[in-house]
């Protein structure tokens, strides 16, 4: 059976209400459309997992799809605060909201470990702060080496592992190239995955550099132009950087937040029908 699907009949397929999921892009090639497309299906209770959580969990959050949210760092990149996961934390609106704070490095090792198949991961991390008294997933340990003591992350693993890439082969082998991030190792950590792709080609063509996810850890590809956007799919469209500055003053007001739901995000599968 062909790994090519519409995103819709993908995520439909893939992402449950309950699910711990991890929508993954450092910066570049964030899957911003798949995101869309699960507040289009009304996912609830998610389990929200990302190292920068920004403009898209942001929308995610606001459109009630999250029940808690695993980080390590949130924001408005250039901007300023996500003010719907403000919203959530403070006033509960339109739920309330759990949240889970690690360091990149630790989120970066947590995804490491669930992809590696090992319970935990071990760095040195978290001397001096006070997130292991409060995040059951982080732990000190004693090197049996040296004695020395080591900070123990638990591994991450997503029921679904969700990341935007430039092509996938029509076998469904993907290939992304420029800055990755954990990228790899989320869909590898994952129970299920969905590759989001600028285009599906005959045959990819090696790059150097380039990440390759090989069709048997990838459950589906769905063909998606654009799906990258606000942010940017190197060799294929740069970084919109007026969308941040215009979210700003959408996601402060609920009102406006809900009438951009409506157009933006609703509304476009209402004028596909």
């Amino acid at each position: 059976m062909s790994p090519i699907r519409q995103l819709d009949e993908a995520v439909s397929e893939l992402v449950g209400d309950g699910d711990v999921v991890a929508l993954e892009g450092f910066t570049h090639l964030i899957p911003v459309a798949a995101g869309h497309e699960i507040i289009r299906q009304g996912r609830r209770d998610l389990t929200l997992c990302r190292m920068t959580p920004d403009v898209i969990y942001d929308q995610m959050i606001g459109a009630g799809c999250a029940r808690k949210l695993v980080f390590s760092w949130g924001g408005n990149p250039g901007v300023g605060s996500l003010h719907r996961f403000r919203d959530a934390i403070q006033h509960s609106w339109p739920v309330p909201l759990e949240i889970e704070e690690h360091s990149h490095a630790g989120m970066a090792n947590r995804y490491t470990a669930g992809a590696s198949g090992l319970p935990f991961a071990v760095l040195r991390g978290y001397a001096g702060t006070d997130l292991p008294a409060h995040t059951e997933s982080i732990k000190t340990i004693e090197c049996p080496f040296t004695g020395e003591s080591l900070a123990a992350v638990s591994a991450l693993n997503p029921d679904v592992g969700i990341v935007h890439a430039q092509q996938a082969d029509r076998q469904g082998n993907v290939q992304m190239w420029g800055i990755t991030g954990v990228q790899k190792e989320t869909v590898l950590a994952s129970k299920r995955s969905l590759v989001t792709v600028e285009e599906v080609v005959d045959e990819l063509e090696p790059r150097p550099g380039a990440v390759v996810l090989p069709k048997w850890v990838v459950s589906a590809v769905a063909e998606v132009p654009g799906g990258a956007h606000p942010s940017y799919a190197q060799g294929y469209y740069e970084r919109d950087n007026d969308y941040y500055q215009r979210w700003d003053p959408i996601g402060r007001d609920r009102e406006q937040f809900r009438q951009w739901v409506d157009t933006e995000v609703l509304d476009v599968e209402r004028s596909a029908r």
